[in-house]
């Protein structure tokens, strides 16, 4: 019984000890964690693709094209070739009469004049060697026109042989010159009295026709050779005036160059009069069929370039001799084929063409011209053909049934080419 009251007794004092701690001790001040500042958050980078330059094995090599620059011309000597004398006339002074002989081929150029263009004074005449080409004219001394002068010496009796040509066929143009050639008995004198030929003062020039998309067309006077453009413009009836017409594509697929039409004038104005087209309907060479002259194209030798010879000729009445040559022409893609309307068509013996396709001139003699009889202008009417064109250097399209053909214009002027008279002794 003592010892539980000792152990309750125990445990009291126990619990007030503890009581009395917690009254006399000072409360201590709460500790708090310092506080950490706190970063800035930071950007995440983005997973960017890496990249490297590119290189290569060889080193690249092209560049822009140049820009087209004018050819330089090359520099050509020609000596220019001065017609000479043609010896073609003879007389034989009778007791009572004169006998005239002239040859058809009067002026020595292959060229036979009509007989009736020819009189002695004012007489016809009496005959015709066939085989030797020769026309006779048989008059008395006091007829056909003819004058007495008396000398101290002799009687001379002249005669006047007048040569008057007249426009052949229907074409406005003419490839002789009038001429007079005195006849005298007992002596022989025979000269041309007509101006002689002067060479040109002035330098002439050969326009270029620019389309577009860098298309230059151009004609160019060439020497005998075709291998250099002509520095020399003068030309003699009787010559062969050598042209060449091309096309430069630069950046273009190949093309193939035409002349639609050309027409010859005293002028750089085409619609001017008199006015000479001796290419016409869509190619036609139609001077050789009018004129039976030796004119014609020649046989292509690339597609681009077209060349052609035309014989020399003077307007009937022009006393200056000068021409000028205006060209419309066209150029097509060479896949396109030589058709009635894309062609170059030469007279020779029957209607050929530059490039062998003969059958594409089938038209060309439907578009010959018919002699109307009027008179002024110097040019007949026409049954067909083309008409003149109208904005030259443009591009048109012709749209068919199966495709659709491209083809550029352009119009280009060539002269003044000075044309003279042969010399007939």
């Amino acid at each position: 019984m003592v010892m539980k009251c000792a152990s309750v007794c125990l445990v009291a004092l126990a619990l007030l000890g503890s009581f009395c701690d917690a009254q006399w001790d000072k409360p201590s001040k709460p500790t708090y964690p310092r506080p950490v500042p706190q970063r800035e958050p930071t950007k995440q980078k983005s997973h960017e693709p890496q990249q490297s330059k590119q290189t290569f094995e060889k080193p690249l090599t092209w560049v822009y094209p140049e820009d087209p620059k004018p050819e330089v011309p090359a520099e050509v000597t020609v000596e220019l070739r001065y017609p000479v004398p043609a010896a073609t006339v003879a007389v034989e002074c009778r007791e009572r009469d004169a006998v005239v002989e002239v040859k058809k081929d009067m002026f020595g150029i292959g060229q036979f004049i009509n007989p009736a263009d020819l009189t002695l004074g004012n007489c016809a005449a009496v005959g015709e060697d066939n085989n030797a080409h020769v026309l006779i004219f048989q008059a008395e001394l006091h007829q056909c026109g003819s004058t007495l002068t008396t000398t101290d010496k002799s009687l001379i009796y002249t005669f006047l042989l007048n040569y008057n040509p007249q426009p052949l066929g229907a074409a406005p143009v003419v490839r002789t010159s009038s001429a007079v050639v005195i006849v005298e008995c007992h002596y022989q004198r025979h000269h041309n009295v007509s101006s002689l030929p002067l060479d040109p003062l002035w330098i002439p020039f050969s326009a270029v026709k620019v389309s577009e998309e860098f298309l230059y067309f151009t004609l160019k006077l060439m020497t005998d050779d075709w291998q250099y453009e002509r520095p020399i413009y003068q030309y003699f009836l009787g010559d062969i005036i050598n042209i060449e017409a091309s096309v430069k594509q630069f950046y273009h697929v190949p093309l193939r160059v035409y002349l639609d039409n050309c027409v010859a004038t005293l002028s750089p104005d085409r619609s001017s009069n008199p006015n000479y087209a001796f290419i016409d309907n869509h190619g036609c060479l139609v001077d050789a069929r009018l004129t039976g002259s030796d004119s014609k194209f020649m046989a292509r030798t690339a597609d681009n370039v077209l060349r052609f010879q035309l014989e020399a000729f003077r307007f009937k009445g022009a006393d200056s001799g000068l021409l000028y040559i205006t060209c419309h022409l066209k150029a097509t893609s060479v896949a396109y084929p030589i058709d009635s309307d894309h062609r170059a068509c030469s007279y020779i013996g029957g209607w050929k063409e530059a490039s062998g396709a003969d059958a594409a001139c089938g038209s060309c003699e439907s578009g010959l011209p018919v002699n109307s009889g009027s008179s002024g202008t110097g040019s007949g009417s026409w049954t067909g053909g083309a008409t003149s064109p109208s904005n030259p250097g443009r591009k048109s399209r012709a749209v068919s049934e199966t495709q659709q053909m491209v083809e550029w214009e352009g119009e280009v002027t060539l002269g003044p080419i000075p044309v003279g008279e042969k010399v007939v002794a």
